[in-house]
């Protein structure tokens, strides 16, 4: 019998993966909670906060992508690694507030080696990237009377909203300023896949 290393959260709109990962990560001796989406894995982390969470980044409702900037600003002590079938290599992608990357598909032994490393002293045989401020991920709001897309951007220093159009030309991330502050916000965009989660 393991002695109990750690309490995971496991966030992923697919029952089969999250099973899967319970029961592997329990058979370790996690204690392992397990939610389908963004917004019940905000009301588990307020229930306990998790030592590490590893969440999907493609999930109905809130995102993966907006899960994990509210836990990089709200509860900054817990370790992350972001899951997704839509992005590969080993390396955390441009602009997700998370510690590590788990390829989906490409089996659990680095999944494994990533958690068991999170769990060590900062002296890991997984280099984890340095933690910096999460852009704020937001979905689309439609468009505007002239027809530009926009979004609704809530400025994280006054908590005041404000619209922002949407440029044809705007990078995967973009940087304004809050117009009731000034505070520089950085921000980016959730597109829709389609509920296909093959790719999640």
């Amino acid at each position: 019998m393991y002695d109990l290393k750690a309490n995971l959260l496991v966030v992923d709109d697919e029952a089969k993966i999250r099973g899967n990962l319970s029961i592997m990560f329990t058979a370790l001796g996690y204690a392992v909670r397990v939610t389908p989406n963004g917004f019940s894995a905000l009301d588990a982390i307020r229930d306990e906060i998790p030592d590490i969470l590893l969440s999907d980044l493609n999930m109905p409702g809130m995102s993966g992508f907006e899960l994990l900037s509210v836990v990089r600003r709200r509860f900054p002590s817990i370790r992350v690694v972001a899951m997704s079938g839509a992005f590969s290599g080993k390396k955390v992608p441009l602009g997700i507030a998370a510690d590590a990357f788990y390829e989906k598909g490409k089996g659990p032994s680095f999944l494994l080696q990533t958690v068991e490393a999170m769990m060590r002293p900062r002296r890991s045989v997984v280099a984890l990237p340095l933690r910096s401020v999460a852009p704020i991920w937001i979905p689309t709001n439609g468009h505007d009377p002239y027809g530009e897309p926009y979004v609704m951007i809530s400025c994280p220093e006054c908590l005041r909203t404000f619209p922002q159009v949407l440029h044809k030309s705007a990078a995967p991330m973009s940087d304004t300023k809050c117009v009731h502050c000034s505070h520089p916000i950085q921000y980016a965009i959730v597109h829709s896949v389609n509920g296909a989660s093959s790719a999640a």
